[in-house]
């Protein structure tokens, strides 16, 4: 007979497990102390990058931390220890910042790192959780993890240890970021694609602009205006005056008003005036609710010191088409 699963002693166990994680936490930010700042300090002093590393697990927690920093404008890079030992020790150079992790301070695999940091007067950041280990009695910086327990029953396998780790290396990355003033405007250059980048893709990123443009001077006779109309696919024309600001629109609604003497007409004639209209540098989400909220399809892109001169066009489809949504 298949026996079932203990769904009550399961939940205890990953309540007992976030708790304990949890604690640790608590735990790491009370005793967080100068040698903290002192860490910030030498990477703001380094010219070069940060290179990060660990073995094993600490590993696995390096490359993240290498990512984070990296993300948000801290050049970083992750070197494995073992392959450091056989080559890649050449990819730290005068100006970088060491940053090594090593629960327990005496990680074989390291030992080369260390050394070569100290041969070439590299500056070194330690993390581990034993005073008087290795890494921190050579380390420029030792960050000393708190003695905590680590979550699983048998104390072995490294669970709280990972992510006070894990999340000292955030603490290091957001301290840096706040310090440089790290904007969503720069986070979002190093995260051109997925979610983030959608979310934050500007106006000027999906626009059309140039020859595409559906644009008809005021006084475009109607025929000339439909021409365009069809030319350029937006469905919309913009209509502009002597000195090329956008003076209107003219949309399927506007030619339905005017279908009695329609083609004797000028696009002033038949244009609606003042326009809605969107910024190059505001967020693409931002013109879609726009043109929801308005019942439109499109929005003709105006920057605000440019005296009225349209410099693209924005259909919905476009933000659909990057996923905005």
């Amino acid at each position: 007979m298949r026996t079932l699963p203990d769904t009550e002693a399961f939940l205890t166990t990953g309540r007992r497990v976030v708790r304990q994680e949890a604690a640790a936490l608590v735990r790491l930010g009370d005793t967080l102390g100068p040698e903290f700042a002192d860490a910030i300090a030498l990477i703001l002093a380094a010219r070069g990058r940060v290179i990060v590393s660990g073995m094993g697990k600490s590993g696995h927690i390096a490359r993240k931390i290498a990512a984070t920093l990296a993300s948000t404008g801290t050049p970083a890079h992750f070197v494995h220890p073992a392959e450091a030992s056989h080559g890649d020790l050449g990819m730290m150079a005068a100006g970088d910042v060491a940053l090594l992790l090593s629960n327990s301070g005496e990680t074989a695999e390291l030992a080369d790192m260390i050394a070569y940091t100290r041969r070439f007067h590299i500056p070194l950041i330690g993390i581990a959780g034993r005073a008087g280990s290795t890494l921190l009695t050579r380390a420029d910086v030792a960050l000393l993890l708190p003695e905590v327990p680590e979550a699983c029953e048998t104390g072995i396998v490294p669970t709280s240890s990972t992510t006070m780790s894990l999340a000292l290396g955030d603490a290091i990355a957001v301290a840096l970021m706040e310090h440089r003033r790290f904007t969503p405007e720069m986070f979002r250059e190093f995260h051109p694609g997925g979610r983030l980048g959608v979310q934050l893709a500007r106006v000027s990123d999906l626009m059309h602009s140039g020859d595409a443009l559906p644009l008809a001077h005021a006084a475009m006779p109607m025929p000339d205006v439909l021409l365009v109309m069809t030319q350029k696919g937006f469905g919309v024309v913009g209509v502009t005056d002597d000195a090329g600001r956008l003076a209107g629109i003219i949309t399927d609604g506007d030619l339905r008003r005017h279908m009695r003497g329609l083609m004797e007409m000028a696009a002033e004639a038949v244009m609606t005036r003042n326009p809605r209209t969107i910024a190059p540098n505001a967020l693409a989400e931002e013109a879609l609710a726009e043109m929801n909220a308005r019942s439109i399809t499109c929005l003709f892109v105006v920057p605000p010191d440019d005296d009225g001169r349209t410099t693209g066009i924005l259909h919905i489809h476009d933000c659909l088409r990057a996923g905005i949504v």
